[in-house]
């Protein structure tokens, strides 16, 4: 009888120019069996995304170098089997906003600073927690 195979550990990308937010999801979805993977910018992670693409990305708005509205359409550009569950994490809070960033290609928002049973319940509404 061959041995059960253990499924595959889901991975996350965090993808925040701020050291502390991405030490702070961190800790949040790991408790979610994730292995984490980090990255500073929109074009490090998508760098990181066509090396192996993740099971849920969360990514800040406003970046260097790429933003996370480019790095997402970027990212949604990328064939995938299995596409990424995306959730912005940023201070941009505004409706329009929102709109935008849902049309990018993002499935959920959470608005800095946030705790971690927000950042769970948005986890949660896009079965990713």
């Amino acid at each position: 009888m061959a041995p059960l195979q253990q499924p595959a550990q889901r991975t996350c990308l965090l993808v925040d120019d701020s050291r502390m937010i991405r030490k702070v999801s961190r800790r949040i979805v790991e408790t979610l069996g994730y292995a984490v993977i980090e990255a500073e910018n929109g074009e490090e992670g998508l760098a990181r995304c066509r090396a192996a693409m993740p099971d849920l990305v969360i990514t800040d708005w406003n970046m260097p170098v790429m933003s996370g509205i480019e790095f997402v359409t970027a990212l949604r550009a990328i064939p995938s089997a299995r596409p990424p569950k995306v959730v912005f994490c940023t201070t941009n809070s505004g409706a329009k906003d929102i709109h935008k960033g849902i049309e990018a290609g993002a499935d959920e928002y959470v608005i800095k600073p946030f705790d971690e049973a927000a950042l769970l319940s948005r986890l949660q509404s896009v079965g990713a927690a």
